[in-house]
């Protein structure tokens, strides 16, 4: 670089520089350094930069010597003699533009920067950095708390769908519990009118049977007196007796009147259970004989204990013992245990389905079992356990049973709320636990236990 070629370089440049060779001569500089030593330009054409310098000429040798050897920016401080007879205390940036040669001296470009501005543009600088450093702290704390609003939102929301979520399904539950509470209601209503329609007749003919049978007893007597006092009876009398077989007559008649005794006592029995159970819409507290409201539900039942095309048939085993009269709501109670009864049905019924593989599994299948325990606990509590020998349930399932409206039933088979009702109505309405234990396979067991009079 030729001192021209550095003038029309640094003219448009703020900074004060200097193009100095490798002896110190002053070769070229720009306005910015001669306003700082308070000299025309024209005057520092020619000098040494020892003259302009407070620093020894030794110091400055060295110093430039470093610049012309480095490949960096060299790094110095030079003290200036100003015009005025002040010194300027200046941080030097130094650099080789030629490196020095055996034909030409080095060419070194120094960069001056007045350190006390440099000190106040430093503290400018700090200040500013400190100012960055705040506002950067200030949005940084309001993105935090920007994104733990966010979270506390989210949170929240996510709080408030699952309480709508809960009340929704709560809703659900008691709309389904109150249309099934007014079905069972009126079904109450209507098995007991059935059972009073069904019972007036129904005593009536049982409460003559016996006087027809004393009735038709007589007459047969009396024909057979007849027939000793008279044996020589017209032709005519004795084709009838031919006829009628009055001999089979007699023996068959009392038959008719024990199998038509033990029909209408049957139906006494049923319509027995159907009042038993009809009271389900019965609000108040009564002590009841919980063994009658299990045979109730079990005689409602009966026609799907017995055998029915691929459904062999199931027996029931009761294992009672002498329970106490216990304080409760009887309709309820028998809900639970119709519930559950139907429930143990089901099982055995697709243990039926599901056992046409191997022969063992039919063994199974043709011995299914329901077995109802009833046992005192203590003076204050009673059980009931009724137990299957079916499929049985896995855990997965098991831990669900007594959620509302779920079920594994298909479609039309099952609506998720018997056995979830009678938890309610175990726990909730008497106080007690209602428990299921299974082992896949092996079949299932509830275990219901309540207060003999404790219920509030």
């Amino acid at each position: 670089m030729t001192p021209e070629q550095f003038l029309e370089f640094a003219r448009v440049l703020p900074e004060p520089l200097l193009l100095v060779s490798g002896e110190g001569q002053l070769l070229a500089t720009n306005q910015p350094v001669a306003d700082m030593l308070g000299l025309r330009r024209q005057e520092l054409r020619g000098k040494m930069l020892f003259e302009l310098v407070t620093q020894s000429t030794d110091d400055v040798v060295k110093y430039l010597q470093a610049c012309s050897s480095s490949r960096a920016m060299v790094i110095g401080s030079l003290t200036l003699r100003k015009n005025d007879g002040q010194t300027l205390i200046c941080r030097s940036q130094g650099a080789v533009i030629q490196p020095w040669s055996p034909e030409s001296s080095s060419l070194i470009l120094l960069r001056l920067e007045n350190r006390t501005l440099a000190s106040s543009n430093f503290v400018l600088l700090n200040q500013k950095i400190d100012e960055l450093a705040k506002e950067v702290q200030r949005r940084k704390q309001a993105e935090e708390a920007l994104w733990k609003a966010n979270q506390e939102l989210e949170i929240r929301v996510e709080e408030r769908t699952t309480a709508l979520q809960e009340t929704l399904n709560e809703l659900q539950l008691t709309q389904t519990q109150l249309i099934q509470a007014e079905k069972m209601s009126s079904l109450g209503q209507m098995v007991a009118g059935i059972a009073h329609e069904i019972n007036n007749p129904v005593s009536f003919i049982y409460g003559n049977l016996h006087h027809a049978y004393k009735y038709t007893h007589d007459l047969l007597k009396l024909v057979q007196i007849y027939q000793q006092l008279c044996p020589n009876t017209p032709l005519e009398i004795q084709q009838e007796l031919e006829e009628i077989d009055l001999d089979f007559l007699i023996q068959d008649i009392t038959k008719l009147f024990q199998s038509m005794t033990v029909g209408t006592e049957r139906i006494q029995e049923i319509v027995k259970s159907l009042r038993n159970f009809s009271r389900l819409d019965e609000a108040e507290l009564k002590q009841v004989n919980i063994h009658e409201g299990i045979d109730s539900a079990l005689m409602i039942l009966e026609h799907r204990l017995q055998a029915r095309h691929e459904y062999p048939e199931i027996k029931v085993i009761k294992k009672y013992s002498q329970l106490p009269n216990v304080t409760c709501y009887p309709g309820q109670l028998n809900q639970v245990f119709m519930n559950i009864l139907a429930n143990a049905i089901d099982a055995l019924e697709a243990l039926a389905v599901n056992s046409q593989t191997t022969d063992n599994q039919k063994l199974t299948n043709n011995n299914p079992q329901i077995q109802i325990k009833t046992e005192v606990i203590n003076e204050k509590w009673i059980a009931v356990s009724i137990a299957d020998n079916g499929l049985g349930i896995d855990e997965q399932v098991r831990s669900k049973v007594f959620d509302p409206f779920f079920t594994t039933k298909t479609v039309g088979k099952g609506t998720g709320i018997g056995l979830s009702v009678s938890y309610q109505i175990i726990v909730e309405k008497h106080g007690g636990q209602l428990s299921c234990f299974s082992v896949p396979g092996k079949g299932a067991e509830f275990v219901i236990k309540i207060p003999v009079n404790s219920v509030s």
